[in-house]
């Protein structure tokens, strides 16, 4: 396996990363685009899962490293509540509303297993010592 150099080598970064693309995609489009504050918010959520990502990695160590990871993940979980608002008030379509609540769920996965094996490198570390 390679050794990962960079945030964006990270497969969690990079499927946010997608996602942010599609939730601006999607809020361009009327009814949606015309709601600012679900719009905002929902753009911020996704924003915030990458960046999250990308600053708990650029970090000193494993321990702040995990706690971005935590972050991140509860944006997933902001991400995911603002798509059954769009849906429930008819801003996405049953197609849209499940593409994009599963990419919101496989990154939650991929990240919650990232933060395992950085606490099981914190935890070797501290034991280590």
């Amino acid at each position: 396996m390679a050794k990962i150099e960079r945030f964006e080598d990270l497969i969690a970064w990079q499927k946010s990363r997608e996602l942010t693309r599609d939730i601006y995609c999607v809020t361009r489009t009327s009814p949606f685009a015309n709601d600012y504050g679900l719009t905002g918010q929902i753009r911020r959520a996704a924003v915030s899962i990458m960046s999250n990502i990308a600053e708990g990695f650029e970090r000193w160590g494993n321990g702040e490293f995990h706690q971005f990871l935590s972050t991140a993940k509860a944006s997933c979980a902001e991400v995911r509540s603002q798509l059954y608002v769009a849906f429930d008030v008819g801003y996405l379509n049953l197609s849209a509303f499940n593409q994009l609540r599963s990419q919101a769920e496989e990154i939650t996965r991929i990240v919650a297993g990232l933060r395992t094996s950085v606490e099981n490198r914190r935890s070797n570390s501290a034991g280590k010592k």
